[in-house]
């Protein structure tokens, strides 16, 4: 069984949420343990609404809850029995798999790197989530972990999201590239300009130059590369332009009996539609060039974001996905010698 460690206690519908993904998780995969990691009885009292094969459920008992507003080096430091402490430890440990967590995104970027630790040679471990496209789906990588990156970081990014895109989502060859104010290799502001050139030299990705933001959705490229600041906006964006457009497509198919009617005629179409571009079907953001897997959800996340993110997971132990970085690096180091 792969074991995953679950933050109860992490996310704005904890543990409420959290406990329920993880119920309908191991309901949906037998092959999957889930380490509820948080308060032993609040977490107990939730599980007793569900059923499920108790064999795959287990409370790993944290007293202490890392709140979003604390520093999250001193957090990290003077909270030893929090739940996300507890539940890195089991990754660094090999008691767990993965660790997943809707919690505060410091703590978690912190813990990650001073407990799970990096693979040797990764400079900075950016996140990345999968967001949808009309072609499918695309990896934005950095969405928050690194706001200041140099170049050899982003090239670093840009690696190891291809590896991501071929080895998990299965895309051969992914094409890469870098977030631009547009298409021209001369355009951009200091980091794109020295960034450019240096994915272009780069001999075992696809890079494809420049993308603009509004590309993005259309599928412009597999991996976006772009430092933590503008994947963060760009993110945030598209969250709240999707949940908008959404909304403005449903209140105006109720605004009258004809449009009513039409909605009808329409419902089970445009319903697959909206589904496809449903952010929390794909997951959270894996934070890529760590020991072990630490998975980063949504603060708002629900039960369906939870589940997802641990049935992701599963894919990404499969396919040994930190192993291939770990060699990805070695083979460079080893040609640079």
């Amino acid at each position: 069984m792969i074991k995953v460690a679950v933050d109860a206690m992490g996310g704005d519908y904890a543990p409420v949420q959290t406990v329920a993904g993880a119920v309908e998780a191991v309901n949906a995969n037998k092959e999957i343990r889930v380490l509820l990691v948080g308060q032993e009885q609040m977490i107990s009292e939730e599980l007793a609404k569900y059923t499920f094969n108790k064999d795959q459920i287990q409370i790993v008992n944290a007293t202490e809850v890392i709140e979003t507003e604390e520093p999250p080096v001193n957090a990290i430091r003077k909270k030893k029995d929090s739940s996300i402490v507890v539940g890195m430890n089991l990754v660094k440990l090999k008691e767990a798999d993965a660790f997943v967590s809707a919690g505060s995104s410091g703590a978690i970027l912190v813990g990650g790197q001073v407990i799970v630790g990096r693979i040797k040679g990764v400079e900075r471990p950016p996140l990345a989530p999968l967001i949808p496209t009309e072609k499918g789906v695309s990896l934005l990588i950095d969405c928050g972990a690194n706001v200041d990156a140099r170049p050899s970081h982003l090239v670093q990014f840009a690696r190891m999201g291809s590896l991501y895109m071929e080895h998990v989502v299965g895309i051969k060859n992914p094409t890469v590239a870098i977030v631009n104010i547009g298409a021209e290799e001369e355009k951009g502001n200091a980091l794109v300009k020295e960034t450019f050139p240096l994915l272009k030299d780069c001999k075992d990705i696809h890079f494809t130059g420049s993308i603009e933001a509004r590309e993005i959705p259309h599928g412009g490229a597999d991996v976006i590369v772009c430092e933590a600041f503008v994947g963060n906006v760009i993110l945030k964006l598209y969250e709240g332009v999707g949940a908008t457009l959404i909304n403005k497509v449903k209140s105006g198919m109720m605004g009258s009996f004809r449009s009513k009617i039409g909605a009808l005629l329409v419902k089970p179409a445009l319903k697959e539609t909206l589904k496809s571009f449903d952010s929390s079907r794909y997951g959270g953001a894996p934070l890529l060039g760590l020991n072990g897997l630490v998975v980063k959800t949504h603060g708002n996340s629900k039960a369906a974001e939870i589940k997802n993110s641990i049935l992701q997971c599963v894919t990404f132990k499969e396919q040994g996905i930190n192993d291939k970085i770990r060699e990805s690096l070695k083979m460079k180091e080893e040609n640079q010698e």
